[in-house]
């Protein structure tokens, strides 16, 4: 009896966390990726506030889309991955609604870097909910 419990304990968590997972995808899409800094220069009035009222810290795997995006899934908190780049970054603020088709990347308050990034264009991957990838294709 002792040897049983654990055994339907693992196999339970192992079923459940399956059924997690397979609860989201990866979409992919290229789009135009910049990058962009803490300044007042480059946001508004409070430059560290975001527009999902998230505080950005330099440091963190950020990212601001364009709200067309948005449409396609990459809505706040949003796992995005980027050609070429380690990690997973989160949708963590919006650009102007002038652009399209666009990510920047929070590179806190190193403009030099943010500079030498420019502008690329690079083939994105986001995680969104099996149950809406059939609304957005």
């Amino acid at each position: 009896m002792n040897r049983i419990r654990p055994l339907f304990l693992l196999s339970t968590l192992l079923f459940v966390s399956c059924a997690e997972q397979k609860k989201y995808i990866w979409k992919s899409k290229v789009v135009k990726v910049s990058a962009y800094n803490s300044t007042r220069a480059q946001t508004d009035g409070l430059p560290t506030l975001a527009a999902w009222s998230d505080t950005l810290v330099p440091g963190m795997k950020a990212v601001a889309v364009s709200r067309d995006l948005i449409a396609l899934g990459l809505d706040h908190n949003t796992q995005v991955k980027i050609e070429g780049l380690e990690g997973v970054f989160l949708v963590k603020d919006k650009m102007a609604g002038r652009m399209r088709n666009k990510i920047d990347i929070y590179m806190g308050r190193d403009i030099e870097r943010a500079r030498e990034w420019g502008t690329r264009r690079l083939k994105i991957q986001f995680r969104i909910r099996r149950d809406s990838a059939a609304i957005i294709d």
